[in-house]
């Protein structure tokens, strides 16, 4: 039946071949689905996915050679159960359970982390917008779906709060970095106090948080097929005062999002001021859930999906065009001219040739790409982003063929993409007196820590998906083993340091909430590939713009 919005109910036994996943309306069940290994989850179309293809056919993926590029040819019969439980996921499970936070008898979220053997709190104790992503959607591959609807509601709730720093206003559309839960076992009340930016490291305020609550939220509704919550007026009145602050409009050339140092995971000075490749995407990721998900009932809604569109479409041909890095693109670089003026310039940012870092040139393959950190005036940030480029394929920012481009580097640059510990944050990572001035000597981000070229296990979910997508499961495979062997053993934590990762970070937290859920969603993402459909996007064909310099060489 037809409801308003446009969106259609549909049941839950509904044909793979309704789906069209750029569509909320079509809401995803869980078939099995049958990924090949030749061509990439975009471009094939899902009614093309086999509904009747068991998990004995997912065993073949111990067929593929680590990191190679056979098919799954070998029959299930002759493989074990890949999908048996392994000793680390009863552990991961009890220990996220652990991290739940109540608010009046409700569980509304995870905190940061569960380390009893650190002296210091600081905000590891909080529940943060970003760090619950992984949580939220392990719950709801598990089936309880009524903690993510709770937190989704709570940080819903502190947006509506008026917003100071330092007696300035912030607007009103910023989602909190993080919040935590008083409990007064006096007067028995539970008190919620929310962070925008006023309490955190350098005072920057979360860009970040409101698209993943839109995207969290775009999630729910896909796993749950229920439409009352995205479709009710506190919900859209959120999102569009997330919209607002993006896309108004002001003195910007570029349709990219202009953000400060530390408003994302990369949350202290990185040098990623500008239009960090992690915004961006994750901007164009929410855009297109908030389009799927805005109702057009009335004027301003109506309105608003308008101009969503027109920022999506100059958002895509922007990034596809000037983000992305290849061999052929690099060698154009290389032979820029500069001070070119007017509309036929090619050199259109004017980046000096010899800016360009002479470990770019051994880092790039002949075959594979990437979007590049960072794109403003006489400045491109060559340096590798793993979250921006995984979220880039998820959305579909990336076309087929880059998304394919991306994953062929990081086939190619395993060893300094993963090392011994899935995955580096950034590559390469900044020394010495560059150290110095980037990071204002930042004692946590030394090189090889942290955020500079640090290992990070919660990204391993955020891959796994990317390697789904593009119809390379075997790489999850082997990424996940190299955390299965660390992970459990380590006690889960925040991060790992050293050019392979083979160190537990100096100053990680154990037990850290978002290593164990990020675990958790790659097992069960990769034992049933349609978890998938809650967080990826099809490509919006309409979208597609002619790319004339950026077409990575991919078989």
């Amino acid at each position: 039946m037809d409801v308003p919005g446009g969106i259609r109910k549909i049941s839950s036994h509904c044909s793979i071949a309704e789906i069209d996943d750029f569509d909320l309306s079509r809401l995803l069940d869980k078939p099995r689905l049958n990924i090949e290994r030749q061509r990439s989850f975009d471009e094939r179309s899902l009614s093309e996915l086999s509904v009747g293809f068991a998990r004995a056919g997912l065993d073949n993926y111990d067929n593929c050679s680590p990191g190679g590029r056979s098919g799954f040819n070998t029959p299930a019969s002759s493989t074990r159960n890949s999908f048996e439980p392994h000793p680390m996921v009863a552990d991961a499970w009890e220990s996220l359970r652990k991290s739940l936070v109540y608010f009046k008898g409700q569980p509304v979220g995870t905190i940061a982390a569960v380390d009893h053997q650190s002296e210091e709190v600081l905000n590891y104790d909080q529940v943060f917008v970003r760090d619950f992503v992984p949580s939220a959607l392990a719950f709801l591959m598990n089936g309880e779906p009524e903690i993510v609807k709770n937190f989704l509601l709570k940080t819903l709730h502190l947006q509506g709060w008026e917003k100071r720093v330092d007696r300035f206003k912030l607007g009103e559309g910023v989602m909190p970095a993080s919040f935590k839960v008083l409990h007064d076992a006096v007067r028995k009340t539970d008190t919620l106090i929310a962070d925008f930016g006023e309490s955190a490291i350098g005072r920057v305020a979360p860009v970040d948080s409101g698209f993943w609550w839109i995207i969290l939220l775009r999630a729910y509704t896909k796993s749950t097929g229920d439409l009352t919550l995205s479709e009710s007026d506190s919900c859209q009145k959120g999102m569009k005062l997330i919209l607002t602050l993006c896309l108004s409009e002001g003195f910007d050339t570029f349709p990219t999002l202009l953000c400060a140092d530390g408003c994302s995971m990369i949350d202290r000075r990185m040098g990623v001021y500008g239009y960090p490749i992690e915004i961006q995407a994750l901007f164009f990721m929410a855009l297109r859930c908030a389009l799927s998900m805005l109702k057009q009932d009335t004027a301003d809604g109506k309105e608003c999906v308008e101009r969503v569109v027109k920022r999506l479409h100059a958002l895509s041909f922007h990034m596809r065009s000037y983000f992305w890095l290849d061999f052929q693109q690099l060698n154009d670089i290389y032979r820029y001219k500069t001070e070119e003026y007017s509309h036929t310039a090619v050199n259109k940012f004017n980046v000096i040739p010899d800016s360009i870092p002479d470990w770019v040139f051994d880092f790039m393959p002949t075959r594979g790409g990437y979007f590049i950190g960072n794109v403003s005036p006489a400045r491109m940030d060559f340096r590798w982003f793993a979250l921006g480029n995984c979220v880039a394929i998820l959305s579909s920012l990336a076309t087929p063929d880059q998304s394919m481009a991306i994953m062929d580097l990081i086939e190619a640059r395993w060893d300094e993409l993963v090392g011994e510990m899935p995955l580096k944050i950034s590559y390469p990572a900044i020394e010495s007196h560059e150290w110095r001035i980037v990071t204002g000597c930042d004692p946590k981000n030394t090189r090889w820590s942290y955020h500079n070229g640090g290992s990070w296990p919660v990204l391993l979910w955020l891959v796994t998906a990317a390697c789904i997508k593009t119809g390379r499961p075997q790489i999850a495979r082997r990424a996940i083993e190299l955390a299965e062997s660390r992970l459990l053993k380590d006690g889960w934590p925040e991060y790992y340091d050293g050019k392979l990762g083979r160190y537990v970070g100096k100053q990680a937290r154990k037990y850290q909430t978002w290593s164990i859920a990020g675990y958790l969603v790659a097992k069960m993402m990769l034992e049933d590939p349609s978890h998938l459909g809650m967080i990826s996007l099809e490509e919006d064909k309409q979208m597609k713009p002619v790319i004339k310099r950026s077409s990575s060489w991919t078989c």
